[in-house]
């Protein structure tokens, strides 16, 4: 027995002199863009997107490290939902600084930035993020398809439930503070289904390996006390990060565009989410080694909730209060179409996981689409109207293979439920 303890405490230590080390390193960082903040020096808008791109990054792994020290004490949904959220603050810290400036300036293009963030972080998740994570499964355990529990299903749900919402919205042409009310409502919804669905285990592990996923690992030989500590440290220390560098990194994405000739819209809607997605994408890919790959997916559908919930609702809150009033986020012609396709991409990817799996064939379709849509946005940015009815096909096509995949999966259910009763 003493020499299983002196082994365990010995690990312990290794995972903790692991986690200081990578922690170390985010800090480092941070240190450029705080600098710059701090003494107002402005090397170049290249310069400056790079630093301050790094400085939100590293805040991003940094909470998610502090998220994880919650394991244990939570349920498993609520965890991943949780580790889901604060993984793309980040994200949301630059989006809601859009629509800040979007109130401050009416009629500006801010507001059409707003929209791009928003819509390129939803459409980079489920065309990327999914397929990645189903396709490094496969190469792991030759399995072609992620299979979830039946548990499941909340996520779904609520997933598809905010993806109809958004269809109301489109109807409307705006997102106004009714829509944040509702929205909120059903994020809330989504909380407290998840903190009823209490498990001992974060999952079923997929195979008998116990290692958990992530640096942080290591404040789980802490007492309850001192992951808390650590949680509350982490957290405070991110977020001042994250105030002071999400203004000059939106900033800088803008004149970034300027400057290399590529429209601000695209580069706000495609680049600037990776900083924002990049943490949860790789707390993912850590899932998948650690065979876990069915949390490593549900992490990422939470995050589609987040963003699909939250992040929409929260925008035209952030308008208001920059612009003193209560006003709405308006869509024009291309943010309504850029809207429809995002909306119309999660009904297809909802549609794939209607038997509780995400198969090589659908992550492949996901990311042809996605790649599909990336150079049409590109082949067309000097040519908006041209654009818009690129979109719009798109997202006919979608919605189109939703109802196909939808009507394969309620026909398999069928012959299920016929041959139960013969």
């Amino acid at each position: 027995m003493d020499v299983q303890n002196s082994t365990m405490k010995s690990s312990s230590n290794h995972d903790m002199k692991r986690f200081l080390v990578y922690l170390a390193i985010a800090l480092v960082a941070t240190i450029p863009g705080l600098w710059l903040r701090l003494t107002g020096r402005h090397p170049g808008a290249l310069i400056e997107a790079a630093i301050f791109g790094g400085a939100l990054l590293a805040a991003g792994f940094i909470l998610s490290w502090g998220a994880e020290a919650a394991e244990g004490r939570v349920s498993q949904g609520l965890l991943l939902a949780g580790l889901a959220l604060v993984t793309v603050l980040p994200e949301f810290a630059v989006d809601i600084y859009y629509a800040f400036r979007a109130g401050q300036a009416p009629g500006s293009d801010y507001i059409h930035y707003a929209a791009a963030n928003m819509t390129g972080a939803n459409r980079l998740l489920i065309g990327f993020a999914w397929p990645l994570v189903v396709f490094l499964h496969w190469y792991k355990t030759r399995k072609t398809a992620v299979e979830l529990l039946p548990s499941n299903r909340i996520e779904l749900f609520f997933l598809a439930l905010a993806s109809a919402y958004a269809f109301v919205i489109l109807f409307k042409g705006r997102i106004d503070l009714i829509d944040f009310g509702l929205l909120l409502a059903i994020f809330g919804a989504y909380l407290w289904r998840l903190a009823l669905n209490r498990k001992p285990k974060l999952i079923e592990e997929e195979d008998d390996d116990d290692e958990e996923p992530g640096p942080a690992a290591a404040l789980e030989s802490l007492s309850p006390q001192g992951q808390w500590a650590w949680t509350a440290g982490l957290t405070a220390l991110a977020g001042a990060v994250i105030l002071i560098g999400a203004e000059p990194f939106a900033e800088s994405m803008i004149a970034s565009g300027r400057i290399l000739g590529i429209d601000e819209f695209l580069l706000i809607q495609w680049v600037a989410p990776l900083t924002g997605e990049a943490p949860e994408l790789v707390l993912a890919v850590l899932f998948v080694f650690a065979a876990r790959a069915s949390s490593g997916l549900i992490a990422l559908i939470s995050d589609k909730i987040n963003q699909w919930t939250l992040l929409v609702g929260a925008l035209p809150v952030a308008m208001s209060i920059g612009a003193g009033s209560i006003i709405a986020l308006p869509l024009s012609a291309r943010q309504h179409e850029e809207f429809f396709l995002t909306a119309a991409q999660s009904l297809f990817a909802i549609s794939l996981l209607l038997g509780l799996r995400l198969s090589v064939v659908g992550a492949t379709l996901l990311i042809g689409l996605f790649t599909l849509q990336l150079g049409l946005a590109f082949a067309f940015q000097q040519d908006p109207p041209r654009e818009i009815v690129a979109l719009t096909i798109l997202g006919w096509v979608y919605i189109a293979l939703a109802i196909a995949s939808s009507s394969i999966h309620a026909a398999r259910l069928l012959r299920l439920r016929t041959g139960r009763a013969i």
